[in-house]
């Protein structure tokens, strides 16, 4: 909830709702690991309230998937939450059928990874949502606040590509 537009997850569910391409980068491997916004900030607020100063704790979900795993999953969770058959931006298609794959970001990481254990093993903390279960409450938001979402792009955003370079002598980007 609330990630700007650009992200992937309110990128795709926003561009599956109007019915327009779900750009994956390259062949959509690149992996992450997802935590549920709420989750991250109650790790951060357990790692404030008993960390050890100095020390450092890697706070994340366990939940590494590939990004064309994620949007997968991201088009079954619209199917609960609003089945395309009942859109019609999609004009009896389906949201996975939106999914194109578009050319890599240059410099961009393949895989970011991290190991949580310390946190859960000194701290005690672990997330409370599954990714399932955070993925499909984050889906819901993002379609009960379409009016925030647009709000927040009017006039600044428009759901373009962001990260590519101009060239030096103008034209087009890369």
């Amino acid at each position: 909830p609330y990630q700007f537009p650009e992200k992937l997850i309110p990128l795709m569910v926003l561009n599956a709702l109007d019915g327009r391409p779900l750009p994956v980068y390259g062949d959509g491997g690149n992996v992450r690991d997802w935590l549920h916004v709420d989750d991250h900030c109650a790790g951060l607020l357990t790692v404030l309230a008993h960390g050890v100063p100095g020390e450092k704790y890697n706070i994340g979900g366990g939940s590494e998937r590939t990004n064309l795993d994620m949007v997968t999953l991201l088009c079954e969770a619209l199917e609960q939450v609003r089945p395309s058959a009942e859109n019609p931006a999609l004009a009896g298609g389906s949201y996975a059928s939106l999914v194109t794959f578009v050319a890599d970001r240059p410099g961009h990481d393949r895989r970011y990874a991290i190991d949580a254990r310390k946190v859960a093993r000194e701290l005690g903390w672990q997330p409370r949502h599954t990714l399932d279960t955070g993925l499909r409450a984050t889906v819901a938001w993002y379609c009960a606040h379409e009016d925030w979402c647009r709000d927040i792009q009017r006039g600044r955003y428009d759901r373009e590509r962001l990260g590519v370079t101009a060239p030096a002598h103008g034209g087009a980007p890369a």
